[in-house]
């Protein structure tokens, strides 16, 4: 499946940039220039990790060995890439629970793929208020 996508949104990445080759005149000789410190599956990867799990730009940096704006630029690089291919949703739909996601979908006529996750999350120290909402934090 990621040989899909690389594939995919390598060709969208490819004619963005000759798109933009196209639109001024060239000042430098072909292939000159500085190049890119991760290649495209990295910065796929990159994006995917940091918008599933919201790992920070620092923790992928160290995880990838470059500096933190070369993450920040990969991301802003793929993200559009993602986002034409059809990975989000409307601009302005909030979808806050998961009827929201079923109504939304049941709406628009698409499929769509649950993450059922489980998000571990502290509870609030002994004696602050509402502590008893929270679970008790055992799996089940």
């Amino acid at each position: 499946m990621i040989a899909e996508l690389v594939a995919e949104v390598g060709s969208l990445c490819h004619e963005r940039h000759q798109a933009r080759l196209d639109s001024r005149p060239r000042k430098r000789t072909v292939s000159a220039g500085a190049k890119h410190q991760l290649a495209l599956i990295h910065r796929l990867l990159a994006t995917l990790v940091r918008l599933r799990h919201g790992a920070t730009h620092d923790v992928l940096a160290c995880w990838f060995g470059v500096d933190r704006s070369t993450i920040t630029r990969a991301v802003g690089e793929v993200r559009p890439l993602l986002a034409e291919r059809g990975c989000t949703i409307a601009a302005g739909a909030r979808l806050r629970t998961l009827a929201d996601v079923i109504e939304h979908l049941g709406s628009s006529g698409q499929t769509g793929i649950v993450d059922g996750t489980e998000t571990r999350i502290r509870r609030p120290a002994t004696g602050r208020k509402d502590r008893e909402k929270f679970i008790s934090g055992k799996n089940k």
